[in-house]
């Protein structure tokens, strides 16, 4: 990878008060008109962003191992997408493509259709929120097929709309209390390696799921299978290996739609362009979102031609769909990830990130696991001397070292079903020395808990 130009100089520094007084005034604003349902993680607020850097009001600057949940996988202000967006905007923000149609859609669809798994034929619609894309994947599946069902795992997210709450597994903060919800989802068991009660080869645990579908649904009644390679919220749970090539021939073989949600490891972020390839896995249906546009919001499904073009004319669009502004943003972006080889540039960040908490994990007994593909890296915390037992989830620790790494200059993730794993999503431009650099500030701050 070569360097890519940046504003900002790439180092941490908190030398000012935490959180400052202009992050302070913020939050006293913010608490008079903003809903209280919307939640920050981060008690400062952005002022600038590039590269892997995050400077806030009052002038510290923070490692950012966020990426804005796996957005700016270019890095915060990519030059390419910044001058890409500049460029558009001094043409024309807005038509709508369902209006008056422009070239960068069409682009755009050119680019996903032969950069994801498969040489089938492709087509490709564009929206706005990875929410969005999953429901329109699930509308095009139970059309073409006929079928209502739609089969998801334990430990999913899929989105917050009413239909991808229902397909989202876990209740609080994403369900409760917005029921009731959209029907014909079917929740079978994932593979998460780490918490089997005993250990279950990825064919045994797919075949275990599939049983279930049968007896309780009946494949003839499937519209799909959806499922993230890699799940997200849920954990960064990566399921044991033949668990989804086990799947993906079963829905083959009974007519079942296949879709990989793969709005958070999608585009480079797992070592390959999408993180199906890892098995060779070939998605009927992919839905793309985050880092599809280096920080604008953008959205798509792409995948088998029969499939989306059974749809009729209008059922698929919407005004935003495929802003204008958007399009040329995803154009830049991935542009700057083939220039710069982002996938490998990912399994590099990925080994780095892996062998450095393997071996912090040699010296404490409160991580359980660490896990994931390429620069999509977890520690499952559990209490202390429960490891090789009950492994008790330790929510805790985890929330106390990502407020230690905050105070030290580094911005850190949580997800998982029971609020006790660590995610690192580091822009794929970051570079080595700010990436040690923040690992050992997340080792100190893990030693200390």
């Amino acid at each position: 990878m070569t360097a890519i130009a940046t504003r900002l100089e790439q180092k941490r520094d908190v030398s000012g008060a935490f959180p400052g007084p202009r992050s302070q005034e913020l939050a006293q604003r913010r608490s008079a008109v903003v809903a209280a349902g919307v939640a920050s993680s981060v008690p400062v607020y952005a002022a600038d962003a590039d590269g892997a850097i995050i400077r806030d009001v009052d002038g510290n600057q923070f490692i950012d191992l966020g990426s804005g949940i796996a957005v700016t996988s270019v890095g915060a202000s990519d030059p390419a997408v910044v001058a890409a967006v500049q460029e558009s905007v001094e043409h024309f923000t807005h038509t709508c493509f369902m209006v008056t149609p422009y070239e960068s859609y069409i682009a755009v669809a050119e680019q996903l259709n032969a950069l994801t798994p498969g040489d089938h034929e492709k087509r490709t619609v564009l929206f706005n929120s990875g929410a969005e894309a999953v429901e329109n994947a699930v509308k095009v599946a139970r059309l073409a097929t006929g079928r209502n069902a739609v089969v998801v795992f334990d430990h999913a997210y899929h989105g917050r709309t009413n239909l991808t709450m229902a397909l989202t597994a876990k209740s609080m903060p994403y369900k409760h209390g917005f029921g009731p919800f959209a029907p014909e989802v079917y929740r079978v068991p994932m593979s998460y390696p780490y918490r089997e009660e005993t250990e279950i080869k990825g064919e045994d645990a797919a075949r275990r799921a599939i049983a279930m579908i049968e007896k309780q649904i009946g494949a003839d009644q499937v519209a799909a299978i959806l499922i993230e390679p890699v799940q997200g919220e849920g954990g960064f749970i990566v399921p044991a290996e033949g668990f989804l090539p086990t799947l993906a021939a079963w829905a083959k073989e009974t007519g079942v739609v296949f879709i990989a949600d793969e709005v958070q490891s999608g585009f480079c972020r797992t070592g390959a362009w999408f993180a199906s390839e890892h098995e060779n896995v070939v998605p009927d249906l992919i839905t793309m979102a985050k880092g599809i546009a280096g920080g604008l919001p953008l959205s798509a499904v792409t995948g088998r031609a029969d499939l989306l073009d059974a749809v009729h004319g209008g059922g698929l669009g919407g005004t935003y769909g495929g802003n204008p502004v958007a399009c040329a943003a995803a154009l830049a972006a991935i542009g700057t990830m083939k220039e710069q080889d982002l996938p490998a540039r990912a399994g590099h960040i990925g080994d780095t990130i892996g062998s450095r908490l393997r071996a912090l994990a040699e010296k404490t007994d409160i991580i359980g696991e660490v896990r994931g593909r390429g620069a999509m890296m977890a520690i499952e915390l559990v209490k202390p001397g429960t490891g090789a037992t009950t492994k008790e989830p330790n929510p805790e620790a985890t929330k106390a070292i990502v407020q230690a790494a905050l105070a030290e200059g580094v911005i850190l993730l949580t997800c998982g079903t029971y609020g006790n794993v660590i995610r690192l999503l580091p822009p794929l431009v970051i570079s080595d020395e700010l990436l040690v650099d923040a690992l050992d500030v997340l080792e100190t701050a893990i030693l200390a808990a």
